[in-house]
């Protein structure tokens, strides 16, 4: 249950870091240079729905 009625003033708020994998290690978006943050910024991100166990065939890979 979320208790709605709390609210933060902007000086108890606690910064979140972001951190992504580039170039085959992870590293802090705060740490890019203009370029990278920018690249970053202009990323797409997708959603990965699972396949529906019942219509595939045991010991068969998914088409």
């Amino acid at each position: 249950m979320i208790d709605q009625g709390i609210e933060l003033k902007d000086e108890e708020r606690t910064r979140c870091e972001v951190w992504t994998r580039v170039m085959g290690y992870h590293r802090p978006v705060s740490a890019f240079n203009a370029g990278k943050r920018a690249e970053h910024a202009e990323r797409r991100y997708f959603t990965e729905t699972p396949c529906d166990t019942r219509t595939r065939r045991p010991g068969r890979a998914a088409a």
